[in-house]
């Protein structure tokens, strides 16, 4: 059995093909994605359109100067894409003129002689070239002579020529041969220590060290990227006072290890913190700088917490020390107050599964959350919420609370008339005035629809005790420029608007379906055994979208009648024709009414049955279809966690903050009655236009009327917070009664055992009647 015999490339060929195939790979995706871009036409129009305020200036030069060599950075990448694809040009063009290193064995063609050559013939070429390429010769060479030597065998010797003419080689079956893609310099002794040094620098050294490295630093972070001894840290003060102010939380998050050198290689800590930062803290009230919790009363707490005072306050810093710090620590906070709304949300569930014994109160994840908008528009809570619009300051303020206006948040401002609000704005000069219009013009303006109901359920809109409630809540995000210029604002979601579109059609429906219904009354009259129908369908539609089948019916012949079966269009034509004939009897001829009022009624009867039966069938199909769709909504539902949560939806006016930062949503549900947290706070991340979530908790226990509020906080904007209340009527939940499967017998069973049991009767009666006979015959 031949074996198997693997070669390296000698002349370079095969490995030209791998070279190439593996510069395609990385070349053509890194131009792709990698290739710097310029800034557009659209771009600059988007510039046009931004703030032009001096904290915006500074913060885009900010922006800018963070990364000094981001020019150098993009001719590097340039050049390095331009050499790569030289390097893939060149490979292209050696592949497309490499020789093919396969030769087809010949032995005619090694003897030089035509193929139907005698032996004669073939022993003659043999002496030639014999006499030219013998080695002991003048002009001998030894491999030549070997394969005219091997040639000749194979023309003149049997078995020879039989394995030339099977295996294509005189010596029979060769070894399978595998080329291997690499110069066979790597396997030359004379470079084999460079190779294995090689290999272990890579694979035992830089390797390992890499994994090791990226296991450290990643085991030290939870999902969020917060340090896992940040997240315990505020467990356990949560858990330790759980309500908290404002101040209270400030202090809680300034002591984030992030902030701390030994857990945090960023942090810089200069020789100049020891005469700039008491001098800061000075400056500043309550800063509450002597509370002697650990690690609160540490120095880098302290720091952080004076930073942060700071900033609420705009307070001007060196440039070149503390300002810097300031930044940074500024830019961390959004995620640690995330972290830190999760850690009060878990703590709340624990304790209402009476896992834990104290529960977070309700206002402490409220500043929570209010912290965030704040830090990122650096203000106090005790400041007007107008002040996050530029050229906006607290002197100016006094014009806007007057006896003719009293404007207090920015949805009031944009709501204003134009003349009216620049009046008031008067001392903004044009572009400062046009500033302030471009970015109200860009803030966020909410509505929202809540629906509430029990999924998996056969009646969804009647909610038990114990039973686990789906409220969805869907947004719809507008900008403000929606407000100028209107007196009167309509607070209506998008929701109702699609609602009131199809009010309309129903009623329009309707008002051809009443024409039938008035004559109907005269003739058909309500029966007992009959169905009212009573109720609300299922969901939050009004009583005007109910669909009975009536209605259903009616809009199905009204708009698709060429479509339906023409039993059902000519049951309707038979049905007005006679009441119509019935109306001229009635006026005209009365003598014989009372013999044809029967047969009319049997046929009006009869016609009003399929009737009947085709708006049954209707309204079966349209509830199949309305299952299917709700269905399918829910598939969609279920496969949108598994695709990936964008963070990308609008950018945030905020000149303060360091970085460019998306709106955020946090929409939680709780009961302001007992000041509780109901569901756990969802972050929306993804509100462009519109957004749907379903928030999940479980109904009380006992009946009775419940109102809980659904609030939709900001994590960016101040005084942007909208809040929706629902009451829920929570039934008493059914009585289940427990019994064996094998006990159950149904109603068609019980029939089937009563029947045999008269039929077992039966014949005993016969066969005694008969037993009797036969005695009285003896």
């Amino acid at each position: 059995m031949a074996g198997s015999k693997f070669q390296y490339d000698e002349s370079g060929g095969t490995f030209f093909y791998f070279l190439l195939s593996f510069l395609a790979l990385v070349v053509i995706p890194s131009t792709y994605y990698g290739w710097p871009k310029r800034q557009s036409k659209d771009d600059n129009k988007r510039d046009r359109k931004q703030c032009h305020c001096e904290q915006c200036a500074q913060k885009s030069s900010y922006l800018s100067n963070r990364e000094p060599f981001l020019k150098v950075k993009q001719r590097i990448i340039k050049l390095f894409l331009i050499l790569g694809w030289m390097a893939l040009f060149a490979c292209a063009y050696k592949v497309a003129h490499l020789t093919n290193d396969y030769i087809n064995w010949d032995p005619f063609e090694i003897l030089q002689i035509d193929p139907g050559s005698s032996t004669a013939e073939i022993k003659k070429a043999y002496r030639r070239l014999s006499l030219v390429y013998h080695p002991d010769k003048e002009t001998g060479d030894e491999r030549k002579f070997l394969k005219i030597a091997k040639a000749y065998a194979a023309l003149t010797d049997e078995e020879a020529r039989k394995n030339w003419e099977t295996y294509g080689n005189p010596d029979g079956p060769g070894a399978m041969s595998f080329g291997i893609a690499l110069p066979s310099w790597i396997v030359e002794k004379e470079n084999s220590f460079l190779v294995l040094g090689l290999y272990a620098l890579v694979f035992m050294i830089a390797l390992p060290v890499a994994v090791g490295i990226w296991w450290y630093r990643s085991v030290k972070y939870g999902g969020d990227q917060v340090l896992l001894d940040t997240t315990q840290l505020y467990y356990y003060f949560i858990h330790k006072t759980p309500h908290m102010p404002l101040k209270r939380v400030l202090m809680v998050l300034a002591s984030s290890l992030e902030f701390e050198r030994n857990h945090n290689s960023e942090v810089i800590e200069r020789p100049s913190d020891n005469e700039e930062v008491p001098h800061l803290m000075k400056l500043l009230p309550n800063l509450g700088e002597k509370n002697k919790e650990r690690p609160l009363c540490f120095t880098y707490s302290i720091k952080a917490r004076a930073l942060l005072h700071a900033h609420l306050s705009r307070m001007q810093l060196p440039p070149h020390s503390l300002d810097i710090d300031k930044l940074y620590v500024v830019g961390k906070c959004p995620y640690l107050l995330q972290e830190f709304v999760q850690c009060v949300s878990q703590l709340t569930m624990l304790a209402l599964a009476g896992r834990i014994a104290r529960t977070p109160n309700l206002d402490t994840l409220e500043h929570t959350m209010k912290l965030s908008a704040l830090v990122v528009q650096a203000l106090w809570d005790s400041k007007n919420s107008l002040l996050q619009l530029p050229h906006v300051s607290e002197d100016m303020l006094r014009h806007f609370t007057t006896r003719k206006r009293n404007v207090r948040n920015i949805r009031q401002l944009a709501s204003m008339k134009s003349d009216e609000r620049r009046s008031m704005l008067r001392n903004l000069s044009d572009e400062q005035y046009e500033d302030v219009m471009n970015v109200i013009s860009k803030m966020p303006l909410l509505e929202i629809d809540v629906r509430s109901e029990v999924l998996d359920d056969e009646d969804a809109g009647i909610i038990t005790a114990g039973a686990i409630v789906t409220v969805t809540v869907s947004l719809c995000r507008q900008n403000m420029s929606v407000l100028f210029d209107k007196e009167f604002i309509e607070e209506k979601s998008c929701i109702d608007n699609e609602e009131e579109t199809e009010d309309k059609e129903n009623l329009a429906i309707g008002e051809a379906g009443d024409k039938m219904q008035t004559n109907e009354t005269a003739l058909k009259k309500p029966k007992v055994w009959e169905k009212q129908t009573k109720g609300k369908k299922k969901g939050s539609k009004s009583a005007k979208t109910k669909k009975t089948p009536k209605t259903a019916a009616i809009k199905k012949m009204a708009q698709n009648q060429s479509q339906q079966p023409k039993e059902t269009t000519e049951a309707n034509n038979q049905v007005i024709a006679v009441k119509k004939s019935k109306t001229k009897e009635s006026d005209g001829e009365s003598n014989d009414g009372s013999e044809r009022g029967s047969d009319d009624e049997s046929d009006v009867e009869n016609s009003e049955r399929t009737v009947s039966k085709a708006t049954e069938e209707v309204s079966e199909h349209e509830e199949e279809e309305d299952n299917w769709d709700d269905f399918q909504k829910s598939v969609t539902k279920k496969k949108e966690p598994l695709e990936g949560k964008s963070k990308m939806s609008h950018s945030v006016h905020c000149p303060y903050f360091p970085d460019d930062k998306q709106e955020y949503w946090w929409i939680y549900l709780s009961d302001k009655k007992r000041h509780a947290l109901i569901s756990a706070p969802y972050l929306m991340t993804n509100l462009v236009d519109k957004e749907e979530v379903e928030l999940k908790f479980t109904a009380p226990q006992k009946p009775g009327q419940y109102t809980y509020s659904v609030i939709v906080r900001s994590d960016s904007y101040v005084d942007f917070d909208i809040s929706k209340t629902i009451k829920l009527d929570v039934k008493e939940a059914p009585k289940q009664t427990e019994s064996h499967p094998q006990w159950d017998i149904s109603e068609d069973e019980e029939e089937v055992n009563k029947d045999e049991d008269s039929a077992v009767e039966d014949s005993d009666l016969v066969n005694s009647t008969d037993e009797s006979d036969d005695e009285l015959d003896d």
